[in-house]
């Protein structure tokens, strides 16, 4: 079970939190990364802990002012990136641009999808991942896996009737062990989440309980 921590542009301290990570996983074994801001990349990354990139863009080196360059944050240290976030949405031509310049760089890729529809296109542009976070979800107290498991387990089969290479992880709200145990029940290959660390007074001790569920 992978466990990826989204920090968004939350004010919260990206080496705290990334140390805190670093350490849970070192202890548990789990695999957890942490994807800050661009520009924290390279710092988050020098702590040790496994690093990617909330967003590239779909394009090469070239007159692109404004663009985050697939291999700039891998230069920088990131290993992996989300694409198509709810809160950073992308045309199809697009999410495939990304995923391709993801795959230039070596880059890992996780492409968000709002249900199972999109989830069963997003395979098909064959990245590592897809993840299913139903957009009312997001930021809130209630995990998908919890709320409408349905969603989870027909993510699971769009994919696998795609690709079944492509793993499905399930985001949106959330935040416990018991969470990242309900997303493993029913066939998810890990867990995106946000809030539930980065705005945590201690993000080590929620990090702690959330490998409780693996």
């Amino acid at each position: 079970m992978f466990i990826l921590v989204n920090l968004k542009a939350y004010p919260c301290d990206p080496i705290e939190v990334a140390t805190a990570a670093r350490d849970v996983a070192e202890s548990s074994g789990a695999r957890i990364a942490v994807s800050p801001q661009a520009a924290d990349v390279a710092r988050v990354a020098d702590t040790g802990v496994e690093t990617w990139a909330q967003h590239v863009s779909p394009n090469a080196h070239g007159s692109h002012t404004g663009s985050t360059l697939a291999e700039a944050v891998a230069d920088n240290g990131a290993e992996g990136t989300l694409v198509n976030h709810s809160e950073n949405r992308l045309k199809l031509a697009d999410i495939d641009g990304s995923v391709r310049a993801a795959e230039r760089a070596d880059l890992e890729t996780i492409v968000c999808a709002n249900n199972p529809a999109q989830v069963g296109a997003a395979a098909a542009l064959g990245p590592d991942a897809v993840a299913v976070e139903p957009p009312e979800l997001i930021g809130g107290d209630v995990s998908v896996s919890t709320a409408d498991p349905g969603i989870v387990e027909d993510a699971v089969a769009a994919a696998e009737a795609v690709d079944p290479a492509v793993d499905v992880f399930c985001g949106a709200g959330v935040s416990t062990g018991d969470d990242v145990g309900a997303a493993g029940d029913l066939g998810a290959a890990g867990v995106l989440l946000a809030s539930g660390v980065a705005k945590a007074d201690d993000p080590e001790a929620v990090l702690e309980d959330l490998v409780s569920g693996i």
